[in-house]
């Protein structure tokens, strides 16, 4: 790792200081929780979520294990399809990104999403006879899950009657509902969460290592590069620990206002930020503080940034210095962090590192890592939307009328977010990156882009718990057709429905500047009108 922090070098050394006075790095190890907080009720938390730091070695012994049954599975099988939703779901999607598919290895695939179009694509292309689904939930009450395990084990149900559950593994913690309804449904295996990590830091855990095993990656080696690199996050002195000298520089441009860290991943790790994105935003969003990740934001020249930037590449030439844009912003006087990664099997020890790196962060911060105090409030309002207790917002909220005031509010210092309610595809998501840079080089503001309900579980904590500076676009599309589930009163495009509608009352009820927009069936078009909507507002507020 190279530090390249111009005009963070004092920052960072007094962070590095400080992290010394505190023996910040013998205090994570030994189970500290008053390094970050000392009321009974965060302690609570903490002493119940470090148990991170030590799973890579307690893994190890059952690496060969979980390769055999892996190999066994996946006999007869052609797809395996993690129903899961944030810490469940984006190691498996950063995993499936990055390691090549093998021969006669199944495709491997993560569904995260109830827009119900997304359900009804996995239920069409994968036949249950020759798929292994794997519901993913560590409290095993998400409601995502749960519904993608009621629907899809009764599709596989319809063809077999009698041996349904053969074709589900569950990774739960133990004593949950879910392993309670596995059980009752005959699951082929359960697998344990520790109820002493958090979802967010269980990477390197069963919730990361199930999915990965069917990939065929080479468990032992994954996982002692992660054990070297949690021996070098033991080094005490701070500036000599690659996931403490981490934190303090990513903490060191928070506390001087360049908070918006802004990734540039290179392959074969090229969307590693998608899971980095939810460690940082939910780790440290709280409080009226947080560091905000970038992730998706291609690179431009220096003047379409502000001052409130740090940037960190990641990628096999991040050693030599990383493309030539960043090398450009490094002379505009941008703080760049460099991590060098030459194979995908690296992802165990950045995925480490970058936790190790959030941990001290948080403490620098002074907020808790471990805790997600406004996750619960988007769902509660999703749940009450849902049981007829509250009405989601009727109507368009007419994005042509309202969006040259709303794009004219940001200010320096500010982020643009998309938060869109639409099928998560590779098309949707160059729309919207298109998008979102035209805002960023018209405002010079940080942009970000995220699906839902993903990123609820992921940026959704950092937009309400973190400091007031979002600028928010949710962009919803109605469904085309739904999708009911058994034994429920309502299908997934209610259940899409009322998660924007519940974010968005959650949003406003915080006076966070708001907008919506609705698009009908067809979302190609809706967002290239949206765009153009946005192109227009631009120029008028230019």
């Amino acid at each position: 790792m190279k530090l390249s922090l111009a005009g963070l070098e004092g920052a960072h050394a007094e962070a590095i200081r400080r992290l010394e006075r505190e023996r910040a790095v013998e205090r994570i190890w030994s189970g500290d929780a008053s390094l970050w907080k000392s009321d009974d009720a965060h302690r609570k938390i903490i002493d119940h979520a470090l148990g991170w730091l030590t799973i890579a070695d307690r893994m190890q012994p059952e690496a060969a294990e979980l390769r055999a049954f892996a190999e066994d599975a996946s006999r007869g099988t052609d797809h395996v399809v993690v129903l899961g939703m944030g810490g469940s779901s984006l190691a498996p999607l950063v995993f499936a990104l990055s390691f090549p598919r093998r021969a006669g290895r199944p495709a491997l695939e993560v569904l995260d999403s109830t827009e119900p179009s997304s359900v009804a694509d996995v239920a069409r292309r994968c036949d249950p006879r020759r798929t292994l689904f794997i519901v993913s939930s560590k409290s095993g009450t998400t409601l995502e899950p749960n519904i993608f395990f009621d629907y899809f084990y009764e599709e596989a149900r319809r063809v077999l009657p009698k041996g349904a559950g053969e074709r589900f593994l569950v990774v739960t913690d133990p004593g949950s509902a879910l392993e309670r309804e596995a059980r009752g449904r005959g699951v082929r295996r359960i697998f344990p969460g520790d109820p002493a990590i958090g979802g967010r830091y269980s990477a390197l855990s069963h919730f990361g290592m199930v999915p990965a095993a069917f990939l065929g990656v080479d468990l032992e080696e994954l996982l002692s590069r992660a054990r070297r690199m949690a021996e070098r996050c033991r080094t005490p002195d701070p500036s000599s620990n690659p996931g403490a000298s981490l934190g303090a520089a990513i903490a060191a441009g928070a506390l001087d206002g360049r908070d918006k860290l802004t990734f540039s991943t290179g392959a074969p790790v090229d969307r590693l930020g998608l899971w980095i994105e939810q460690l940082i935003a939910e780790s440290t969003g709280k409080e009226g503080k947080g560091i905000l990740p970038v992730e998706g934001e291609a690179l431009g020249p220096p003047d379409c940034y502000g001052r409130d930037r740090c940037f960190v590449r990641i990628g096999p030439d991040a050693s030599e210095g990383g493309p030539g844009e960043l090398r450009d912003l490094e002379a505009a006087g941008h703080p760049i962090v460099r991590i060098p990664i030459s194979d995908p099997l690296d992802l165990g020890a950045e995925m480490f590192r970058w936790e190790f790196a959030t941990a001290v962060a948080g403490a620098l911060l002074g907020i808790d890592a471990f805790d997600q105090p406004n996750v619960q409030e988007a769902k509660d309002r999703t749940n009450e939307i849902l049981a007829g207790k509250a009405r989601p917002p009727s109507g368009e909220r007419g994005h042509r009328a309202n969006l040259r005031e709303h794009l004219g509010s940001l200010s320096p210092g500010d982020y643009f977010a998309i938060t869109a309610y639409v099928p998560s595809t590779p098309e949707n998501e160059a729309a919207l990156n298109g998008t979102r840079l035209r805002v960023r080089d018209a405002k010079r503001v940080a942009t970000t882009v995220g699906f839902g309900p993903r990123f609820l579980h992921s940026t959704g904590q950092f937009h309400k718990g973190g400091p007031p500076t979002g600028v928010f676009f949710q962009i919803a599309s109605v469904a085309a057709a739904d999708v009911p589930i058994p034994g429920k009163p309502w299908g997934f495009a209610e259940v899409v429905a009322a998660q924007a509608a519940g974010d968005l009352a959650a949003l406003e009820s915080r006076g966070r500047r708001v907008l919506g927009a609705r698009i009908q069936a067809d979302v190609r078009g809706g967002l290239a009108t949206i765009d153009a909507a946005v192109a227009q507002a631009l120029s008028a507020t230019a």
